[in-house]
């Protein structure tokens, strides 16, 4: 009689490949580290739809050096040749776009204007130390937004030793050690926003250096939800400050303002695309509690923006940023 297999036995094992999870997971690493180098290093090519991702993604671009980060610990804990290799791609994308912002930035000249710009929020509950931090900061210009009653009288009257020049449009204001002239409202109002909104001002200082075209802007917020970003009010406004500057007739120009965006956003090239940005520093000024973006920003033309950065929290859910300008 023949025996039949027994149907309960165990089938035989298949063998196992000493190291093949270990480099199949060496190259998901190696295909993650080459996509995050793409995405830092050709962001305009990514699509703004659907929702503006591509404007979202833009304003958390810098935080691409967190996940190299976090990449190469996973790699060197992996043993992972091949993707300590390729992490070589996004490292050297992250440092040839954000790495000179790392340096300390050159020492001022002789023509140079110290400006400080600030979201002071129109739910501040210390305008009076707001504005001591702020004069204490030996800025020549002090830009301000969301100025609003009675917190802007607080301002104007704590501010008027150290700033004898000033001038309010709407919820935005100028301080200056130096004359003023020319001040005028600057419409950068959506069509979709009700009348009376106003956020735009222009002036120019009679600094020791010659006449200077100063523009201070709060653009509309941003917010992000399920259908991503909503940022048209913000780009709309963008466009309508951008040809303002375009048309300017004084040289040099400095903007001042939070244009809730950050400078790599597409949403904000009508102004960065005929505008210097600081050549160092991060400044990341919001949200104050924990800074995840510089919202708060200080461009010029015919000019240099030097180091920016923070100066300490005040009562607004925003930090001030400072900057040296040096005038050509």
């Amino acid at each position: 009689m023949v025996e039949r297999a027994d149907s309960g036995a165990v089938a035989a094992e298949t063998p196992v490949v000493p190291g093949v999870g270990k480099r199949r997971r060496g190259w998901v690493l190696a295909g993650v580290a080459v996509v995050l180098g793409g995405v830092l290093g050709f962001h305009r090519l990514v699509p703004n739809w659907p929702g503006r991702v591509g404007s979202l993604m833009e304003s958390f671009l810098p935080w691409g050096g967190a996940l190299v980060v976090v990449l190469l610990v996973v790699a060197l804990v992996r043993r992972s040749a091949v993707a300590l290799v390729a992490l070589l791609l996004p490292v050297g994308v992250w440092v040839d776009t954000f790495g000179g912002l790392l340096l300390p930035g050159e020492e001022g000249g002789g023509r140079e204007l110290v400006v400080v710009q600030h979201n002071v929020s129109d739910e501040n509950r210390d305008p009076a130390g707001t504005a001591r931090a702020l004069a204490d900061s030996g800025a020549d210009l002090v830009a301000l937004e969301e100025l609003v009653d009675p917190q802007l009288a607080v301002y104007e009257k704590a501010l008027a030793a150290d700033y004898p020049h000033h001038v309010v449009r709407g919820t935005v204001g100028l301080w200056s050690k130096h004359p003023l002239s020319g001040e005028q409202v600057v419409d950068i109002k959506p069509r979709s926003i009700e009348v009376g909104w106003s956020r735009g001002l222009r002036a120019v200082v009679r600094s020791p250096y010659g006449d200077v075209a100063a523009y201070v802007a709060h653009l509309p917020s941003v917010r992000v939800g399920v259908g991503g970003l909503a940022s048209q009010r913000r780009d709309e406004s963008a466009a309508l400050l951008g040809r303002a500057i375009a048309g300017e007739s004084v040289e040099p120009v400095i903007l001042l303002g939070d244009l809730n965006g950050v400078v790599e956003d597409r949403g904000l090239r009508p102004l960065t695309s005929q505008l210097a940005l600081a050549e160092s520093g991060f400044a990341f000024s919001f949200p104050a509690a924990f800074p995840l973006a510089r919202i708060d920003q200080v461009m010029a033309r015919s000019a240099t923006v030097g180091h920016i950065r923070t100066l300490p929290a005040t009562g607004s859910d925003h930090l001030p940023v400072v900057a040296r300008v040096t005038l050509e």
